[in-house]
């Protein structure tokens, strides 16, 4: 019972046009281009005799299993994904899909584009719809303050900025 996990709570299925391309292009690269070669390899590792010290064919194999496991969930994601690919009717809110510049105590300023779980990046401004800083922005209008509620503690942030591509 060591491994046990409980289960994951599952994420938003939403996403836009820009992610869903993306995880159509990870899973070409994991199915159409990957996977043939590491099979190769594994192939030819297997050929050599051996199998319990073949370093080739052991971590080959591991890598088949991980490339069969996240292709796997692509497929499964892809079918119940929705894409959002129009704005909403009132874009003077912010709602999925919305860049928006938020302002902090300090005067700085914080570009964010609201998008779905699979798509998220931090590092490129892009929040994950179902995290605490985008439910707490979900809704607002411009010139509303936001208080965020993290780890790290509370934040105070004023919307300067909504926008849709």
């Amino acid at each position: 019972m060591g491994r046990y996990r409980p289960p994951r709570k599952r994420g938003s299925t939403v996403i836009t046009p820009e992610g869903e391309k993306a995880l159509r292009a990870e899973l070409h690269q994991l199915w159409k281009v990957e996977r043939p070669v590491v099979t190769n390899v594994v192939h030819e590792a297997a050929k050599n005799g051996d199998r319990s010290e073949n370093g080739d064919y052991i971590y080959g194999k591991r890598r088949l299993r991980e490339i069969d496991s996240r292709v796997r969930f692509i497929n499964k994601r892809l079918d119940e994904l929705q894409i959002v690919d129009r704005p909403p009717s009132d874009i003077s809110k912010i709602f999925f899909g919305a860049s928006v510049v938020l302002e902090d105590e300090a005067g700085a300023e914080h570009h964010w584009r609201i998008v779905g779980p699979d798509e998220f990046d931090v590092a490129l401004g892009k929040l994950s719809v179902d995290s605490p800083m985008a439910r707490a922005l979900l809704g607002k209008s411009l010139d509303d303050e936001v208080d965020v509620v993290s780890p790290s503690g509370n934040h105070n942030y004023l919307i300067t900025g909504i926008a849709y591509s």
